[in-house]
C-alpha cells in the first residue's frame, strides 16, 4: 500500500506562482558572451570633424596666403629695433604693476578705514580714474608743464624752499609711467579691497584678542588669505596693462606698437609687422600666465593639502606611463598552463 503524496495542484480560486507576473531572463553562464555596445556621441564626433576642418583651413590659409609674408615676419620678429621695444612695453607694465598695486592697497585700507574722510577721498578717486580713459589721462599727463610751469617743494600755501622745472623733472617715460600707474591704482585697489573683504572678520577679532597689532594682522593674517582671491583678478588686470601700453604711441614712446607702426610706415608691410607685435604680445601673455598660475599655487599651499600637479609634472607623469607602457609590450607573452593535468 503506497504512501499519500502531496497533490502539487494549485488549490481552487488560487493563481499559478508564475502566473500575473513576467518570467525573469535567464542568465547566462558564461557572462563572456554579453554583447557590450558602446555609447554613440554622434554630435560630439560631428562638432570635432567640423571644428578640425575649421582648423586645418585656417592653418592652411596662414601658410599658403602670401600676404601673410612670413619671410618679412622672419626678418623683423627678432630685430634689434623689436626686442629694444618689448624692453620699453616691459618696463612700462613692471613699473605700473609695482607702483599701481602699492597704492591700490593704499586706497583699499582707506576705503575699508573708519575715517568718513579717506572712505570719501579714496572712492572719490576710484570714481575719477575709472571714469577716465587711459589715452585722456597719459595726454593730460604729457601736456602737465601747460598747467604747471615748475614743481616744488615747501609749506602749504606758504614759500617754496625747491622748485624745478616740469619738462624737466617728467618726460616723456615719466609721464607715461604717472599715467598708468594712477590708471592702474583705481582698478587694483577695488581688486584688494574684494580680497580682503572675502577674509573671515572672525580671524582679525581672534588676532586682536591675542594682542596682535594692527600692521601685523594686516600682513600676516590677512593679506597672506586674501591673495587667494585677489591673484585671478590681479592676473588679468596686469595682462590687461601689457596690451594697454601700446595706448602711450600717442607719446611717440618707442614701445612695440609704436615701433611696428613706425615700420611698417616706412615701408609698406603692414600685415607681416601686425603679425609681429601680435607674436610678441602673444609670448609676454603666455609668460605671464604662466607666473600666475606657480603664484596662486604658492599661496593655495594653505587650503588645498594635495594640490593639483604642474604642467612640468604632468609632462613627467606622461612620460613614465609611455615608458611603462613600452616596456611592457617589449616582454614575452608566457602562455598560461592549463588547471587541470592531463591524463
Amino acid at each position: 500500500m503506497g504512501l499519500p503524496t502531496e497533490s502539487t495542484a494549485a488549490p481552487p480560486g488560487a493563481s499559478s506562482p508564475g502566473r500575473g507576473r513576467p518570467s525573469a531572463a535567464p542568465v547566462p553562464d558564461d557572462p563572456g558572451s554579453l554583447k557590450v555596445v558602446p555609447a554613440r556621441h554622434y554630435a560630439r564626433w560631428t562638432a570635432t570633424v567640423a571644428v578640425a576642418v575649421l582648423v586645418a583651413q585656417f592653418v592652411h590659409g596662414m601658410a599658403t596666403n602670401p600676404v601673410w609674408e612670413w619671410a618679412v615676419f622672419g626678418d623683423y620678429v627678432l630685430s634689434e629695433t623689436i626686442v629694444r621695444a618689448v624692453w620699453v612695453t616691459l618696463q612700462l607694465t613692471a613699473y605700473a604693476t609695482v607702483l599701481g598695486f602699492l597704492l591700490g592697497t593704499v586706497l583699499a585700507f582707506m576705503r575699508l578705514s573708519r575715517s568718513p574722510l579717506l572712505q570719501t577721498v579714496a572712492w572719490t578717486y576710484i570714481w575719477i580714474f575709472r571714469s577716465i580713459p587711459m589715452i585722456v589721462q597719459l595726454v593730460f599727463w604729457f601736456n602737465l608743464s601747460a598747467l604747471y610751469k615748475e614743481l616744488g617743494v615747501g609749506v602749504p600755501f606758504g614759500p617754496v624752499f625747491w622748485s624745478v622745472d616740469s619738462n624737466s623733472l617728467i618726460g616723456t617715460i615719466g609721464a607715461a609711467v604717472i599715467g598708468l600707474t594712477l590708471h592702474q591704482a583705481a582698478y587694483a585697489a577695488e581688486i584688494v579691497r574684494g580680497g580682503v573683504v572675502s577674509v573671515d572678520p572672525g580671524q582679525l577679532e581672534a588676532a586682536a584678542a591675542l594682542g596682535i597689532p594692527r600692521l601685523r594682522q594686516i600682513r600676516r593674517i590677512v593679506l597672506p588669505q586674501a591673495m587667494r582671491a585677489i591673484l585671478p583678478t590681479a592676473g588679468n588686470e596686469i595682462i590687461g596693462l601689457l596690451k594697454g601700453t601700446s595706448v602711450v604711441y600717442v607719446m611717440s614712446i618707442g614701445e612695440l606698437f609704436y615701433q611696428v607702426q613706425v615700420i611698417y610706415g616706412r615701408n609698406g608691410r603692414v600685415i607681416p609687422l601686425l603679425l609681429v607685435a601680435t607674436a610678441w604680445y602673444v609670448v609676454l601673455t603666455s609668460l605671464l600666465s604662466v607666473a600666475q598660475y606657480y603664484v596662486e599655487r604658492h599661496y593655495a599651499r594653505g587650503a588645498d593639502r594635495t594640490p593639483p600637479p604642474t604642467p612640468l609634472q604632468r609632462a613627467r607623469r606622461l612620460i613614465r606611463t609611455l615608458r611603462a607602457a613600452a616596456a611592457q609590450r617589449e616582454q614575452p607573452v608566457v602562455p598560461l598552463k592549463p588547471m587541470g593535468g592531463s591524463r
